[in-house]
C-alpha cells in the first residue's frame, strides 16, 4: 500500500483507539450545468451513499441536477455569479471592499431566492465565497441579519471570532494543483492535509468538532483526481472509525 494511505489509515486507527469517529464531509464547488463530470460526480456520491455538498453558483444552476441525485445531496450558495470584482492586482473575489453593502445582499438575496426555487429542501443558509474570500468587512457582518447561519471556506476555523456571528464549517483538503498544473494534487500532497488536520483534532490543536472536509472541484479533474476520490470513498466505506455526515447549522 502508498504509505501515504498507511498513514491515513493509521491516524484513523488512533481515532478507534481511543473509541472516537473522525467526522468527515465532501464540499464541491462550482456546480451549476449537469456536465459529464459533474453526472459522474453525482454517481460516485450516490453509490457511496455519502452525502455531498454541492457549492452551486445561483446564476448557473440548472435544476435537472437535483431531478434524480443522491437524496444525500445538499446545496450551499457559492456567490451569485462567481465574477472576480477585485481591484487590479488584488486578491480575487466576488465581493470586494468597494461595492456597497446592500448592492452586495441584494444580489446574493438574489441568488439565494433561485437556488431555491431550483432546489426546493436542498438549500442550506451557508454561504461558499467564490476564492474562499469576502474582501468586505461590513458585508461580513452583515451575513447574519440577511438570514445566513455559517460560512463555508478553507482552512481550519479560528478559535476567535470574526464578528459576523456566523459559525464556520470549512474544508481542509484540496485535492487540486491550484498553483501548478491545474490537476490531481497526488496522493501524498492531499493525503497528508487530511492527516494533518484530523491529528490536529484527536491532539487538541485544532477544533476537534470541526469535521474534516474534503473538496473537490469536478469540472477541473483528471483521471488521477477522480481516480483518488473513489479509492478515498471505498477506502473509508465500511472503517468504524469514519463517518461522512453532511453539513448541520
Amino acid at each position: 500500500m502508498n504509505p501515504a494511505w498507511s498513514s491515513l489509515l493509521a491516524e484513523l486507527a488512533r481515532w478507534q483507539e481511543r473509541g472516537s469517529v473522525a467526522e468527515l464531509w465532501w464540499r464541491d464547488d462550482d456546480a451549476g450545468k449537469l456536465t459529464p463530470a459533474l453526472s459522474r460526480l453525482l454517481g460516485l456520491a450516490q453509490v457511496a451513499r455519502v452525502p455531498l455538498a454541492l457549492a452551486a453558483v445561483p446564476m448557473d444552476l440548472e435544476a435537472s441536477i437535483l431531478d434524480a441525485g443522491n437524496p444525500l445531496v445538499t446545496v450551499l450558495q457559492h456567490g451569485v455569479d462567481h465574477q472576480n470584482r477585485a481591484a487590479p492586482g488584488a486578491k480575487k473575489t466576488e465581493f470586494a471592499p468597494d461595492e456597497g453593502v446592500e448592492s452586495a445582499l441584494q444580489r446574493l438575496l438574489l441568488g439565494r431566492a433561485r437556488l431555491e426555487l431550483i432546489a426546493p429542501g436542498r438549500v442550506l443558509p451557508v454561504l461558499v465565497p467564490p476564492w474562499n474570500r469576502v474582501s468586505s468587512p461590513d458585508l461580513l457582518r452583515a451575513l447574519a441579519g440577511a438570514g445566513y447561519r455559517a460560512l463555508s471556506r478553507f482552512g481550519p476555523r479560528g478559535a476567535v471570532s470574526d464578528g459576523s456571528g456566523l459559525r464556520h464549517l470549512n474544508t481542509h483538503v484540496d485535492i487540486i494543483d491550484w498553483r501548478g498544473n491545474r490537476g490531481f494534487a497526488g496522493e501524498e500532497l492531499v493525503l497528508a492535509q487530511a492527516v494533518a488536520h484530523l491529528q490536529a483534532r484527536r491532539l487538541g490543536l485544532a477544533d476537534a468538532l470541526e469535521p474534516t472536509g474534503f473538496l473537490t472541484h469536478h469540472a477541473v479533474h483528471d483521471a488521477a483526481a477522480w481516480s483518488f476520490l473513489q479509492a478515498l470513498l471505498e477506502r473509508t466505506a465500511d472503517l468504524a472509525s469514519v463517518r461522512w455526515v453532511r453539513p448541520e447549522f
